[in-house]
């Protein structure tokens, strides 16, 4: 396929109109309970097609028994930034980060599969992106949008209550994989489940971890006293949030004002164990009482929480050593519920 600079002229100048236009390819699935909206991965018409997020199972929408959860944290793209910037009271995310939904992304260490021993000029992989090539630069920038070589081959099926994503990807070096993601929403149940597999078709190990980055839109409120994030342990940390901004209480990090444009919170997690048992988190808020709990069967290798006025983002990671011809597997729990008197 013809090579092209993904994130600068595909995105150029959409703003919040058109940036969410209804005309990208998506699906919508339900299960009386829970409805959404997702965008499929596509090359040319989808909704994201930069190189820092997973292509697959970005969320428009998702709405449960009143109460809405995903949906855009920004109001607009500029490619020209970095990650994301305020312009008076609008948000204005560059376009590597302009994704929503439990958005996912892989990395290798501090860098991407095949990137520290690709030549100037040669390819790397960005798993649940594609084949890559690597610049003149010397340190992998997962804020810089790469030029695509070749997004592997992407299929989807579908159903009511589900979407399936599958991509083939072969690049240099001898790393290949075969990536699957299903977003289901479980029977009776408020519940969304994403399960994933990851197989190794290559000629090489390789060890990689993955985050989802939560970009939580709980009722379009703005983040502030009214949410708490609260975890199984008592947390630790060596990167607390700002104090004028959000405090550790314990087992929870609560918000002590009302974050307006130019705030942000961020802090790294700590005081989980080895099991899965500590990838528990809930994420409730006060005023409209909606509250999500998300849990994974891994357990965590890293924990940060990200917010800004308009989203909340506790961001867990686990880590995989796959071996060539073996698989992994993972999968996330999201359970919506209203507080009790709501």
């Amino acid at each position: 396929m013809k090579t092209s600079v993904v994130g600068t002229v595909l995105l150029l100048g959409l703003s919040s109109g058109a940036a969410f236009a209804a005309d990208y390819p998506q699906a919508g699935i339900a299960n009386g309970q829970v409805r959404a909206k997702i965008y499929l991965p596509d090359a040319e018409k989808g909704f994201y097609r930069s190189t820092r997020f997973d292509w697959s199972g970005v969320f428009a929408s998702l709405e449960c028994k009143g109460h809405s959860y995903f949906g855009p944290w920004f109001d607009s793209i500029d490619p020209s930034v970095r990650d994301f910037k305020f312009d008076g009271p609008n948000v204005v995310a560059g376009a590597v980060s302009s994704t929503m939904g439990p958005a996912e992304e892989f990395a290798s260490g501090n860098s991407a599969l095949g990137y520290d021993e690709a030549k100037a000029g040669g390819t790397f992989i960005k798993i649940g992106v594609g084949v890559l090539r690597k610049p003149e630069e010397p340190r992998y920038d997962h804020f810089r949008a790469y030029e695509m070589v070749n997004p592997g081959k992407w299929t989807v099926r579908k159903g009511a209550d589900f979407v399936e994503f599958t991509q083939v990807v072969s690049g240099g070096a001898g790393y290949a994989y075969l990536y699957r993601k299903t977003a289901r929403l479980t029977r009776g149940k408020p519940e969304l489940v994403l399960e994933h597999s990851l197989k190794n078709t290559g000629k090489r190990a390789f060890e990689t971890s993955v985050y989802d980055h939560n970009f939580l839109v709980i009722d379009k409120q703005a983040t502030g006293p009214d949410f708490t994030l609260t975890f199984p342990f008592e947390i630790q940390t060596s990167r607390p949030p700002a104090k004028e901004m959000a405090e550790i209480r314990g087992k929870q990090i609560a918000y002590v004002k009302t974050l307006a444009s130019g705030d942000r919170v961020s802090a790294t997690v700590q005081g989980y164990g080895n099991t899965a048992k500590d990838y528990d988190i809930r994420v409730e808020n006060t005023k409209t009482g909606a509250g999500v709990r998300i849990t994974g069967d891994k357990p965590l290798s890293n924990l940060v929480v990200w917010s800004i006025k308009s989203v909340i983002a506790p961001e867990p990671f686990v880590t995989m050593s796959i071996e060539p011809g073996q698989e992994s597997t993972w999968r996330y729990n999201y359970e919506f519920y209203t507080l009790p008197g709501k």
